[in-house]
């Protein structure tokens, strides 16, 4: 069940109620419909407020509804809390770690998991005017509306009381954290990332459900911040990515100090006494798992429920809103966008479909949402960023993949940065030499994947790496070192007689 808009915020906290004021502000009038709307948007999440400032920016007369908070998870719940969260613990661990370079810091460290929250609220306050009601109603000329917003025929959405009429909608109303069927969950109580924010307290004991980038995240910035934190699984840690790239994770973060029960089952969730127990059958024994507060990062649900789609005759199932490849719904009139119809649950993909929609919807475009490259980053320490095919996902494609791997062990920068237990990893397809991949685990990997990202987009080969120059010395020198090795792979012995020969006529 998702969290009440007072859940997601502290009610006495100035800072939230800055943050309120521009994104469900109490005194905010809807106003009254006038004609028919070029777009309606239901949900101000990035899809929708990229899909309504796009077509109003445009001259379009757009709608656009929100029923909680504009800025929607990113602003609010995700993106923008949880990484100022994680900075302030790097720099926590950078103090712990500082004795290595010269500087000497006194244990124990002075540590206000309060302050860091409170700097929290304060910077995600600060960045709210991007994403406010009244920023689009005047920037934009949008009509704003906060309130429920449901089909109630094919090209028609009632909210608070009033009937928009449209010629083109877009469904963006994301997805919200989803929970498992744990046996006593509910009732001992527990956090998703829609409440994990408004902690003014550190746990002394954290229990993370979960092993997918949120819960890793969020368990290593605990950790450092002072709490027992466990996390459990029914899998492996970070199961999208390669299981040597995972491994690099979780060293270091059982190196903090997090630990880990994975391939386990949560049998079900108790009180005992003043704390919260799971139990957990990692190999068919049962053991308790005594904490204060529990964490559930298991993924996202999409949020279909409550908006009419039968009345609009949009098809829809368990995994979301049923789009084609130009992000069509089965109502030609209504397409989607964002975390509701996606298997990328990302802010930037959120951001580029509503892109697509906008090109589709009015200017008669053919764009497909499979054409996309689409990177993600999980925002560990290091970070493990990816983009395009794995080298599984190109086997099934029937191509000839060929992987090149560099360690930052080899690299000077990461050497000088203390920063070497990382990698780099291109695929690439051995007859073309064109990038089909790559994955980088660094401590500011997702810096450095964006050079990966415009090579598969503008279908570079490998050799470009190469003769790209880095600035000496940066981490990404590994990524010209992977383009070094392939333009090895070019002298074969054939063309290394060749070049004997050639240079031996020289000295005549």
């Amino acid at each position: 069940m998702a969290a009440t808009m007072r859940e997601m915020v502290l009610p006495d906290d100035a800072f939230d109620q800055q943050l309120l004021t521009h994104v469900h502000p109490a005194d905010w009038i809807n106003p009254k419909p006038q004609g028919k709307y070029n777009l309606v948007v239901l949900g101000a999440g990035t899809a929708g407020l990229v899909s309504a400032g796009g077509t109003g920016g445009l001259g379009g007369k757009v709608a656009l509804i929100e029923k909680a908070l504009m800025g929607g998870d990113c602003l609010n719940l995700g993106c923008v809390p949880s990484k100022a969260v994680i900075r302030a613990a790097r720099a926590v661990y950078d103090a712990r770690q500082s004795e290595a370079f010269g500087v000497q810091f006194r244990e124990p460290l002075q540590l206000s998991f309060a302050t860091a929250m409170e700097r929290m609220r304060r910077l995600r306050a600060d960045i709210a005017p991007n994403d406010s009601a009244q920023r689009f109603k005047d920037e934009f000329k949008a009509d704003v509306f906060l309130g429920d917003g449901k089909f109630v025929s094919q090209d028609e959405i009632e909210v608070a009381g009033q009937c928009l009429r449209f010629d083109r909608a877009v469904i963006a109303t994301g997805a919200r954290a989803a929970v498992p069927p744990i046996a006593g969950l509910r009732e001992v109580g527990y956090h998703t990332n829609e409440t994990i924010f408004t902690l003014t307290e550190l746990p002394a004991r954290l229990a993370v459900i979960g092993a997918g980038p949120i819960g890793c995240e969020l368990a290593q910035a605990f950790q450092r911040f002072g709490a027992q934190v466990v996390v459990i699984d029914l899998g492996p840690i970070l199961p999208r990515e390669d299981r040597d790239i995972a491994a690099i994770v979780q060293r270091q973060l059982e190196r903090e100090g997090v630990q880990f029960f994975l391939n386990a089952k949560i049998v079900r969730a108790e009180s005992r006494n003043d704390a919260k127990a799971l139990i957990v059958s990692p190999q068919g024994t049962e053991h308790a798992l005594l904490c204060d507060a529990i964490l559930v990062a298991t993924g996202r649900t999409p949020n279909v429920d409550g908006l009419g789609l039968e009345a609009a005759g949009v098809k829809f199932s368990k995994q979301g809103i049923e789009v084609d490849e130009r992000l069509r719904t089965s109502n030609p009139r209504v397409y989607a966008a964002g975390d509701v119809c996606s298997q990328y649950k990302f802010t930037h993909a959120a951001d580029a479909m509503a892109r697509h929609v906008i090109a589709n919807a009015f200017f008669f475009g053919r764009r497909k949402v499979s054409a996309l490259t689409i990177p993600w980053c999980t925002f560990t320490d290091p970070e493990v960023a990816h983009v395009g095919m794995t080298e599984a996902d190109a086997q099934r494609a029937g191509l000839a993949v060929a992987t090149i791997t560099q360690s930052f062990d080899h690299v000077d920068r990461a050497i000088l940065d203390g920063e070497t237990e990382g990698l780099a990893r291109v695929h690439y397809d051995q007859k073309s030499g064109k990038i089909l991949g790559g994955t980088i685990v660094a401590r500011h990997a997702g810096e450095m994947i964006g050079q990966l990202t415009q090579a598969i987009t503008t279908g570079l080969s490998l050799s470009a790496l190469s003769t790209t120059i880095q600035p000496y010395p940066v981490q990404a020198d590994a990524l010209k070192k992977i383009g070094d090795a392939y333009m090895r792979t070019k002298l074969t012995p054939t063309v290394k007689t060749i070049f004997e020969k050639w240079f031996a006529w020289r000295r005549r």
